[in-house]
Protein backbone atom coordinates (compact mmCIF):
# COMPACT_ATOMS: atom_id res chain seq x y z
CA UNK A 1 0.00 0.00 0.00
CA UNK A 2 1.17 3.33 -0.61
CA UNK A 3 0.55 6.68 0.97
CA UNK A 4 -0.04 9.31 -1.19
CA UNK A 5 0.09 13.20 -0.38
CA UNK A 6 -3.22 15.34 -0.99
CA UNK A 7 -2.19 19.08 -1.92
CA UNK A 8 -5.69 19.77 -4.12
CA UNK A 9 -9.01 19.11 -4.94
CA UNK A 10 -12.16 19.89 -7.35
CA UNK A 11 -15.00 20.06 -6.88
CA UNK A 12 -18.54 20.00 -8.31
CA UNK A 13 -20.93 23.68 -8.85
CA UNK A 14 -22.90 22.12 -5.40
CA UNK A 15 -19.47 22.08 -3.98
CA UNK A 16 -19.03 18.61 -3.42
CA UNK A 17 -15.39 17.19 -3.81
CA UNK A 18 -15.05 15.29 -7.25
CA UNK A 19 -11.38 14.54 -7.46
CA UNK A 20 -8.24 14.57 -5.43
CA UNK A 21 -4.41 15.88 -6.72
CA UNK A 22 -0.88 16.27 -6.26
CA UNK A 23 0.74 18.70 -9.39
CA UNK A 24 3.74 16.15 -8.42
CA UNK A 25 2.35 13.10 -8.26
CA UNK A 26 2.26 10.68 -11.22
CA UNK A 27 -0.88 9.28 -10.17
CA UNK A 28 -2.80 12.72 -9.99
CA UNK A 29 -5.64 13.42 -10.58
CA UNK A 30 -7.91 10.98 -8.94
CA UNK A 31 -11.73 10.94 -8.87
CA UNK A 32 -13.13 10.91 -5.57
CA UNK A 33 -15.29 7.08 -6.31
CA UNK A 34 -11.49 5.17 -6.79
CA UNK A 35 -9.67 7.11 -4.07
CA UNK A 36 -12.60 5.31 -1.58
CA UNK A 37 -12.56 2.45 -3.25
CA UNK A 38 -8.51 2.44 -2.66
CA UNK A 39 -9.03 3.41 0.89
CA UNK A 40 -11.75 0.62 1.12
CA UNK A 41 -9.89 -1.94 -0.36
CA UNK A 42 -6.33 -1.31 1.57
CA UNK A 43 -5.04 -0.36 -2.11
CA UNK A 44 -3.66 3.00 -0.98
CA UNK A 45 -3.82 5.70 1.83
CA UNK A 46 -4.49 9.39 1.10
CA UNK A 47 -3.40 12.10 4.03
CA UNK A 48 -3.27 16.40 3.31
CA UNK A 49 0.51 16.92 4.13
CA UNK A 50 1.07 20.05 6.13
CA UNK A 51 3.98 21.61 8.07
CA UNK A 52 3.87 19.87 11.20
CA UNK A 53 2.35 16.79 10.40
CA UNK A 54 -0.09 15.15 8.30
CA UNK A 55 -3.89 14.49 8.45
CA UNK A 56 -5.42 11.22 6.84
CA UNK A 57 -8.32 11.24 4.82
CA UNK A 58 -11.03 8.79 5.39
CA UNK A 59 -14.27 7.42 4.29
CA UNK A 60 -17.38 7.68 5.94
CA UNK A 61 -20.66 6.94 4.96
CA UNK A 62 -23.51 9.53 4.42
CA UNK A 63 -26.85 9.77 3.16
CA UNK A 64 -26.34 9.45 -0.13
CA UNK A 65 -23.06 6.95 -0.40
CA UNK A 66 -19.40 6.97 0.95
CA UNK A 67 -17.31 9.98 0.66
CA UNK A 68 -14.57 11.86 1.71
CA UNK A 69 -12.91 13.49 4.84
CA UNK A 70 -10.64 14.65 7.00
CA UNK A 71 -11.24 15.54 10.38
CA UNK A 72 -11.52 19.32 11.02
CA UNK A 73 -9.29 20.53 13.53
CA UNK A 74 -8.06 24.04 14.56
CA UNK A 75 -6.64 25.02 11.21
CA UNK A 76 -7.99 24.66 8.16
CA UNK A 77 -4.96 24.28 5.80
CA UNK A 78 -5.50 20.07 6.28
CA UNK A 79 -9.35 19.85 5.22
CA UNK A 80 -10.36 19.19 2.04
CA UNK A 81 -12.57 21.73 1.25
CA UNK A 82 -9.96 24.52 1.97
CA UNK A 83 -7.28 22.98 -0.54
CA UNK A 84 -6.07 24.77 -3.74
CA UNK A 85 -8.47 23.65 -6.96
CA UNK A 86 -6.64 21.31 -9.45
Amino acid sequence: MADRPVTHSRKDQHGDITALGNPSAVWSVRSSSLIINDIQTGTHSYYVPWQSGRTEIRVVRGPYGPYLRTDRDNTSRNNLDDLPGI
